[in-house]
């Protein structure tokens, strides 16, 4: 008797894969990214629009003639945040239309979509018949979007973990063709931010918000900590438009209130929320941006008051006082992400000073290296705190911190490797992260010292006074020279080809190594 053949279920990493795969040679990272991202876009409205219809039939399903009247009004949809979607712009639809009118009716549904005010900006137009693909290669690719079912996988963001996957990917492979790749923030990076400047409720702001992760993050952490979503509004800006939509897609389909502005243009010279503040800001700046200001521009401008001016040559320390002014001046609090080199800049010297002399600094926190797919450098989380006077904060009482900054050092956190080869931080890491940082916030009084040797130290504006206003957390933080703790008898004693092999384990580190290796006449290089 012949075996029965088992028919796995595909993964949803498959799923996806086949998404991308259908599309191989048929059009530019670019014109993927935005087919995908934009069929998935119309996929989810469908799922959340079939949702609402099943919950008004489950209200309503005792009244026929009623039933019918709700599951056709829209403001039976609206009143939980879900889009009444037109017959044309639904996907159960949109799956039935003969492979050759696909195209065009496509972009009729995303124009019709595109009339609704709160849609409008978000919605792609005119994606479909440009691209010019074969009937069969979008029939295939919509097959498989199909597939991407939340009954099936049941997952409570299904849609994040799919947009997110696209946005990754297409990072990872415009990188790779040296296209623009710096629209997606690695996930645990976003993820230590919110854990650490924890916006549980009020306003949340971004300068540069690329696709919305940020926001997309902070919501997650209030939903695993019970708080209401609904409560909390978002205001961002970004330049790039393409990029701009896909944030107003995102946040579109996560339910999310937002203010993104009216265009795409730079948060300097045309800010869209001119006088707001905010409760808490999480952003992620181009790393030194040149040019972001003619010479003669914007040298009297109030963001910079009671500093002097940004160089026009780097923008590090514009987006750091832009991030200021928009912060409540209370109890408003930042984290963002800058370059190194803006811990110990000379032309920004001053402005430094004064940051940390008005107790605007509260903790300076090095990434690992090789964690972004635009670029390998390790950057700074850099905290800015409006109130470290203490008090209660989340149902925990703070110390005063005034005078005091949190140096964190994660270079060495390195063994978290993804299969592309990219460092990211695990949940445990962020947790210990998240844990020196509230430890330091909420120490008891008299306790003067708190440190981990290589890894963490707290520091008083003094000390950095006498260190030149620098933030660079090795020049406060102990690290032991294991060059100077190497017995070099033995070394003396040892084979040349152990020798050869110590060379190699100690490249990155060891200029006193290496001069003892050449004295005895073995060659380092």
């Amino acid at each position: 008797m012949a075996k029965t053949k088992t028919v796995k279920e595909p993964k949803l990493e498959d799923i996806l894969l086949d998404c991308r795969n259908s599309l191989r040679g048929s059009a530019s990272m670019t014109e993927k990214r935005d087919l995908l991202l934009t069929l998935v876009f119309l996929k989810f409205l469908y799922e959340k629009f079939k949702h609402q219809q099943s919950v008004i039939r489950e209200k309503y399903g005792q009244d026929e003639g009623l039933l019918n009247i709700m599951l056709n009004e829209p403001s039976s949809y609206e009143a939980d945040g879900v889009f009444y979607l037109e017959e044309k712009t639904r996907w159960s639809e949109l799956l039935k239309i003969d492979a050759t009118k696909l195209s065009v009716e496509l972009d009729n549904a995303l124009t019709e979509l595109n009339k609704n005010e709160r849609l409008k900006g978000s919605v792609p137009m005119q994606v479909f018949v440009p691209i010019n693909l074969e009937p069969r290669v979008l029939t295939d690719v919509m097959n498989n979007v199909e597939k991407i079912d939340p009954l099936k996988f049941g997952e409570k963001d299904l849609i994040g973990r799919v947009y997110e996957y696209f946005l990754r990917e297409f990072s990872f492979q415009m990188k790779d063709n040296k296209e623009e790749g710096e629209f997606y923030t690695p996930h645990s990076i976003v993820k230590l931010i919110a854990s650490l400047i924890e916006p549980y409720d009020g306003t949340i702001g971004d300068p540069c918000c690329g696709t919305g992760g940020m926001f997309i993050q902070s919501l997650k952490l209030i939903e695993s900590k019970g708080g209401n979503t609904k409560s909390i509004q978002v205001y961002g800006q970004e330049s790039n438009k393409d990029t701009l939509r896909l944030a107003k897609m995102n946040l579109v389909l996560r339910g999310i209130s937002f203010d993104l502005g009216n265009r795409a243009s730079s948060s300097f010279t045309d800010d869209q929320h001119i006088g707001l503040t905010v409760d808490y800001i999480m952003a992620n700046p181009p790393f030194n941006l040149k040019k972001w200001r003619a010479e003669d521009q914007l040298t009297t401008d109030a963001r910079w008051s009671g500093y002097d001016v940004p160089p026009a040559s780097n923008a590090n320390y514009a987006w750091i006082l832009h991030i200021l002014k928009k912060l409540d001046v209370n109890h408003g609090i930042a984290g963002f992400l800058l370059a190194n080199g803006a811990l110990d800049d000379a032309d920004t010297l001053s402005i430094r000073q004064k940051l940390i002399e008005n107790d605007k600094v509260e903790a300076i926190i090095v990434l690992p290296r090789n964690m972004f797919f635009s670029t390998d450098i390790s950057v700074t989380l850099w905290i800015l705190n409006n109130n470290k006077r203490g008090g209660y904060r989340n149902g925990i009482k703070l110390r005063n911190r005034q005078k005091e900054i949190l140096f964190v050092d994660l270079r060495t956190w390195t063994e978290n490797v993804t299969q592309k080869k990219y460092v990211e931080l695990s949940d445990e890491q962020i947790e210990r992260i998240f844990k020196i940082y509230k430890d330091w916030q909420s120490l008891p009084d008299g306790v003067e010292k708190y440190e981990e040797v290589e890894l963490y130290r707290s520091v008083k504006i003094k000390e950095i006074d006498e260190n030149g206003w620098s933030l660079v957390p090795s020049r406060y933080i102990e690290f032991h020279d294991r060059d100077t703790e190497l017995d070099f008898d033995t070394v003396l004693r040892t084979s040349g080809e152990e020798v050869k092999r110590l060379i190699a384990l100690q490249r990155q580190n060891t200029n006193n190594l290496v001069s003892a290796f050449k004295a005895i006449g073995y060659d380092a290089e």
